[in-house]
């Protein structure tokens, strides 16, 4: 996807413009308008001169994104808007002030003025329409934005807004221009009634509060993206290289891939690279948020933006520039912020007529109220009052802002959302499908059980399997090696070191023939009991290994070997189960193993001999129950992974571009999972809330501009006060959706407990629903039928 940065955007009428005119050039084949970070993705063959036309034609500005590698990098994200709006805003108060003063201090309160000026209406109305005048100009962005984007025939919030104010002071100056002609002639009593058609203050205000409201909602947008902000931060600005045997401090823009740079205690490391020499330990929580610092020795890799805790290593780059973790991370959330989530197509298609409507609305409020006999200044009110109320950008930013909260706040744990539809989508899943090795499992066998046998200790038992499997290549030899070395077990010599058929290994130690290997290997070496018969048949069951060893014919005992579950596993699945998941385990291995490890872990059910080619064809099955999550490696699992309505790669470390997955966690942490579904719920929550004010506000707030209350109720809305509400109406949405920070994505205490279920009476049912129409209406049957017992 490219990205486009696109100015002159002022709500969501205008991105919704945006995304059509660049949707019709040919060869595009997806758009997507970001009026929350002024960006836009493209997707499709078209060029770039022709994209940019396109949205040149539209009647806004556009160019190809990109950040000078020399420039500071959280500069693309610096709030320009906001000292801006604040300058405008201090200018336009304090002329509004005067102005208040001029026109209601003296009328309603009494305030003193100038004996000249207070004995003459019409110097009043002349010093009232000056100031208004010099705050219209103040604020002249209003006007020029509008009245251009009327004359193309595509108005946009701030038509509105110049309409309302526009109209305000012209009435104004020609309720002025009656009253100078009634002085002349000496009526005084028509003179005073025309003072009473001043508007000055009204236009003057309008402008005004909306320019708090904009200045509030940049305020809060450039808070949506702190996480990001953060992120960009963590780049460190130089790094110590060492060429031709020396070290020089250089700006880390001019590092090559290939360099050789040094880390010492304290510093941040400044491109990706892989040890070459030394040892230390890393703090990566900046990237993973994981506490806990990583040993790192020669051989490790380690990413820009960690911490250098405690030694001296130097390193060799493999990764610079936008290569690095860093950058592909602050990439991602970029991209998803760039992207829409679906639930945000039916604000986009009511953005794009809705100023229009509200035009449209206002003439008719005019039209209606000078029909049933109203003044015309009473009329006009009203009909201002309708288009200073209407607010299109609380729809625009309903969606997006929460996308980049909630995509922030993944990225600060590790959790990684490709775009605005897989956050949304990770909140609707029903059903997990995980991968057993490296996933429920650490993927590394383990020793679970030593049981010696006959007149042999324990610790003989484990010095002589670490001798005979020191020399052995297979996997499970390694878990006992690792466990011999962690316990400082030291290994005899042995001699004649062979790989038997079956199974087995054999070797010499001194005079002493040694054996290991499984149950049918050692059987035909020695006579087994009936309790190593037992022993063997409980082990197995538990889905482990048992290794034997045997010492000139006579056993010595049993090593059992596994792929142990992670530590986090359990806990993992019994969260995704408190929130109302089906849990299915996926796994190559027999059945016996299989249910073994299903039943430790707690899932719900076991799906065992599954061959990685597969999977797709299971997580299909799966899908036809509901919106299914796939949580795998990323690598032999791609296929599951892109079958499934969203794929989740665990464990992916620096490897954070995982393509076949939506969802990367960087952490080999199962627990994860129900935090980023947490995380998505949560985002899927405000998102709704969101949506819910931007319509209810202006499914309340037009009538009650247009005076339809004020008969039954009396409820008349000044324009002032309409300025008021619209300003704040996309301040409510931003704010509401910064509240996603204080979501703690790790607390299960609040999610929605899964209605018990016996197995023995689980019988499944299809129902036809009928008077459905939106996400609402769904969530209202799922809670009802999930209610019943």
């Amino acid at each position: 996807m490219r990205q486009y940065d696109v100015t002159g955007m002022s709500c969501a009428a205008c991105s919704a413009r945006v995304e059509k005119a660049v949707s019709r050039v040919e060869g595009v084949t997806a758009c997507s308008v970001s009026l929350l970070t002024n960006s836009m993705g493209v997707e499709g063959s078209a060029s770039d001169s022709e994209i940019i036309r396109a949205v040149t034609s539209a009647g806004y500005g556009a160019s190809v994104k990109g950040v000078k590698k020399s420039a500071d990098p959280d500069d693309a994200l610096k709030d320009r808007e906001t000292p801006i709006l604040r300058r405008r805003l201090i200018a336009s108060v304090g002329f509004l002030a005067v102005l208040m003063y001029l026109s209601m201090g003296h009328s309603m309160f009494g305030a003193p003025l100038p004996g000249i000026i207070a004995s003459n209406h019409v110097m009043l109305g002349i010093l009232q329409m000056l100031l208004a005048a010099i705050v219209m100009v103040i604020n002249q962005k209003f006007f020029i934005s509008g009245f251009k984007g009327l004359v193309r025939r595509a108005p946009n919030m701030d038509s509105l807004v110049a309409l309302g104010s526009g109209a305000s002071f012209v009435y104004s100056v020609c309720a002025l221009l009656a009253m100078t002609n009634a002085q002349l002639n000496g009526d005084t009593a028509k003179v005073a009634n025309y003072s009473h058609e001043f508007y000055f203050e009204s236009a003057a205000m309008i402008l005004t509060l909306i320019t708090v409201g904009k200045m509030l909602e940049a305020r809060s947008k450039g808070k949506t993206t702190d996480a990001l902000k953060g992120l960009m931060k963590l780049a460190p600005k130089t790094a110590t290289v060492v060429r031709d045997g020396a070290e020089s401090t250089v700006p880390v823009s001019e590092v090559q891939t290939g360099d050789e740079f040094v880390v010492r205690p304290g510093e941040s490391i400044p491109v990706d690279g892989i040890v070459m020499d030394g040892s230390s330990a890393v703090n990566e929580s900046a990237l993973t948020g994981e506490s806990i610092p990583v040993d790192k020795a020669v051989g490790a890799q380690v990413s820009a933006a960690t911490m250098n805790q405690s030694g001296f290593i130097r390193c060799r780059a493999t990764r610079v520039g936008e290569d690095t973790t860093l950058s592909q991370i602050i990439k991602m959330v970029g991209d998803a912020a760039a992207t829409k989530a679906p639930i945000a197509k039916t604000a986009d298609k009511v953005s794009g007529i809705f100023v229009p409507l509200v035009i449209g609305i206002a003439l008719l409020t005019l039209v209606i109220w000078l029909t049933v006999g109203q003044t015309f200044g009473f009329s006009l009110a009203r009909a201002i009052s309708v288009l200073v109320i209407s607010c299109p950008c609380a729809l625009g930013l309903a969606t997006p802002v929460a996308i980049m909260v909630g995509s922030g706040v993944g990225a600060k744990n590790g959790i990684l959302f490709k775009t605005a539809s897989s956050l949304e989508q990770t909140g609707r899943i029903s059903a997990v499908a995980l991968d057993k090795t490296g996933t429920i499992t650490s993927g590394k066998p383990v020793v679970t059980d030593i049981i010696p046998a006959g007149k042999f200790t324990r610790e003989e038992l484990v010095k002589l399997a670490y001798s005979l499997e020191k020399k052995s290549e297979h996997p499970l030899a390694g878990a006992i090696v690792s466990y011999a070395e962690q316990n400082c077990v030291t290994a005899d010599e042995v001699t004649e070191f062979a790989v038997s058929a079956g199974n087995g290994l054999s070797a010499l130690r001194g005079t002493d023939r040694l054996y290991g290997g499984s149950f049918r290997f050692i059987s035909s070496q020695c006579e087994m009991s009936q309790q190593v018969i037992d022993d063997n048949e409980r082990l197995s069951a538990a889905g482990k290994t048992p290794l034997y060893f045997a010492e000139n014919g006579s056993l010595c005992g049993i090593i059992a070997v596994a792929d142990a579950i992670k530590e986090d596993s359990q806990q993992a699945v019994s969260e995704l189960k408190n929130m109302g998941i089906h849990v299915v385990m996926l796994t190559g291995d027999n059945e016996r193993t299989a249910n073994a490890i299903g039943e430790q872990a707690g899932v719900d059910e076991v799906i065992a001999g599954v061959l990685p080619d597969e999977k797709g064809s299971t997580i299909r099955d799966l899908r036809s129950r509901g919106r299914t999550a796939m949580v795998g490696d990323g690598i032999n699992d791609a296929p599951a992974l892109t079958e499934a309505d969203i794929g989740i790669a665990i464990g992916a470390g620096a490897d954070v571009a995982v393509d076949a997955a939506e969802v990367v966690l960087m952490k080999n942490r199962l627990r994860d999972v129900p935090a980023a579904i947490r995380l998505g719920r949560a985002t899927l929550r405000n998102i709704h809330q969101n949506l819910f004010w931007a319509f209810f506000y202006n499914a309340i707030g037009i009538p009650l501009a247009a005076g339809a209350f004020i008969k039954p109720f009396g409820w008349q809305l000044d324009p002032m006060f309409g300025a008021a509400a619209m300003s704040l109406s996309s301040f409510f949405v931003v704010t509401n959706a910064l509240r996603l920070n204080l979501v703690d994505i790790y607390n299960s205490k609040k999610d929605r407990q899964a209605a018990p279920k016996d197995p023995a009476n689980t019988v499944t049912k299809k129902l036809n629903i009928e008077g459905m129409m939106c996400h609402h209406c769904e969530a209202a049957v799922k809670s009802a039928l999930e209610a019943i017992n």
